[in-house]
């Protein structure tokens, strides 16, 4: 499933603080899907997932605070699941959240930028999983990509993130104010990318 024409072009085009802060903002996105299965599972952490999200927030306006990699990284494994050991669907939105902070906080310390760049596809891949899960249907191969890609899931999620590029492409600076107000946008709306609601 490919994004719009040039969608990736661009987004490798970015510095690497506006790759950080595209990547971050998925990474909150995700968050509920984490914090809804930890709530109802009795699993994992979602208190750090939280903190660590935030730390990351700061980072990117913070150029004092130094993150601790290697140390969040092995927290973070910590509290993984393993949709194996769970028979509700939702493991698997929770680990990818999981795993496209840990993605982020392990290309923030390889310097790997397209590992960055790779959380878009991961964050698209969650809701093409999950619109497979939950739709009722029997296609396959271009007819399942094209039932897919016309879901009303996937089209928010693309718009959102179309929205999200031009937004940190026109905003090169991102002062702190700029930074703190879009996290405070996307913790307001507080649905995920598969419309898991935090509250």
């Amino acid at each position: 499933m490919s994004e719009k024409p040039g969608f990736f072009k661009r987004l490798k085009a970015l510095s690497l603080p506006q790759k950080q802060l595209f990547a971050t903002a998925l990474c909150q996105r995700m968050y509920p899907n984490y914090q809804l299965f930890a709530e109802v599972c009795e699993f994992g952490d979602a208190k750090l997932l939280d903190t660590v999200l935030n730390l990351l927030w700061q980072s990117l306006y913070d150029r004092k605070l130094k993150l601790n990699l290697e140390m969040y990284l092995e927290k973070l494994d910590e509290i993984t699941p393993d949709p194996e050991n769970f028979d509700v669907y939702g493991a698997y939105p929770a680990m990818d959240a999981i795993v496209a902070v840990s993605a982020l906080l392990g290309a923030l310390q390889s310097k790997i930028e397209e590992d960055i760049t790779n959380i878009s596809k991961l964050s698209s891949s969650t809701v093409a999983n999950y619109i497979e899960a939950i739709s009722d249907t029997d296609l396959e191969d271009d007819a399942l990509d094209d039932f897919i890609y016309g879901h009303e899931a996937m089209v928010e999620e693309r718009e959102l993130q179309a929205w999200l590029l031009d937004l940190v492409e026109d905003n090169p600076e991102m002062d702190a104010d700029f930074i703190k107000a879009l996290r405070k946008e996307l913790v307001s709306q507080g649905v995920s990318n598969i419309g898991i609601s935090a509250q």
